[in-house]
């Protein structure tokens, strides 16, 4: 299992609960280098309980979802089932004072790790989006329904992965 933006306050919690599952290996990617070495810390403390807990691997990765090559070799790397992609920039504020980066990492970098995903026959590719995706009324709330709609287009191709997408709100 893959997450993207595992560092986060959603990417976080989400690995949290994947890891009471104990899939073979868990791979935390994400961009903010504290938020992952904090998180891959944690994961390792609160596992060492767990039955059989030496049997998950955890791989913390700093990197991009906007980096096609690094995309690439992490799921053919480690032979990526499942990828949550939680991996954006969800502040409405600073994303509309910031609209082009916004774009870059909500859009692309949900269309480059999908595209990887397919290419390397990930089974399942789960977008986490957000209610403000509904009808938006800002730009943070447009990239993330232009990254649903980027998901309902790969779907489309009948490819082995199974794009799915769940929205969050407050």
């Amino acid at each position: 299992v893959m997450v993207t933006g595992a560092g986060g306050s959603i990417g976080s919690e989400l690995c949290r609960q994947i890891v009471t599952i104990k899939p073979s290996r868990l791979i935390l990617l994400d961009s903010f280098e504290y938020g992952l070495y904090e998180l891959e810390n944690e994961l390792r403390e609160n596992f060492k309980g767990l039955e059989r807990s030496d049997d998950i691997e955890i791989i913390a990765l700093l990197g991009s979802v906007c980096n096609r090559t690094q995309m690439e070799n992490v799921i053919e790397s480690f032979a990526v089932d499942t990828v949550y992609h939680v991996a954006a920039y969800k502040q409405v504020p600073m994303v509309e004072k910031n609209i082009v980066e916004g774009a870059q990492n909500n859009i692309f970098g949900t269309l480059i790790p999908a595209q990887a995903a397919e290419k390397y026959g990930v089974k399942n590719f789960v977008l986490i989006s957000t209610d403000k995706a509904v009808r938006p009324t800002n730009f943070m709330g447009a990239t993330k329904r232009f990254a649903e709609q980027v998901l309902q287009a790969l779907s489309q191709r009948n490819g082995v992965t199974k794009f799915s997408m769940v929205r969050f709100g407050n």
